[in-house]
């Protein structure tokens, strides 16, 4: 398969995450979002690494997923305690934590 195919792909789905990032006000599906935009990267670290027949791109891609796990593992705790306290998780009322 040629490597616009891979790279359309990773926009597409880069797109999508950005989409719901913006427009969404639940934390969970912000974090989807976040996490569709780190795959699409990936998809193009490696359709690039396969491309050029270089192993980079593999590696980088494992930091990457390795930091996004870290991310949602941190994200979770967070939306469990703030959802502990406020018994509300709205993107809009998180503004009050401010200060």
């Amino acid at each position: 398969m040629p490597l616009v195919y891979y790279l359309g792909l990773s926009a597409f789905m880069f797109t999508i995450g950005i989409l719901a990032v913006v427009l969404r006000r639940n934390p969970l599906v912000v974090f989807m979002g976040l996490e569709l935009m780190f795959n699409a990267a990936n998809l193009a670290f490696v359709a690039f690494a396969a491309f050029h027949k270089v192993l980079d791109g593999e590696i980088f891609v494992f930091f990457v997923i390795t930091t996004a796990a870290a991310e949602v593992a941190i994200g979770l705790a967070l939306i469990v305690a703030i959802f502990r306290t406020k018994h509300s998780i709205d993107l809009d009322q998180m503004s009050q934590l401010k200060g």
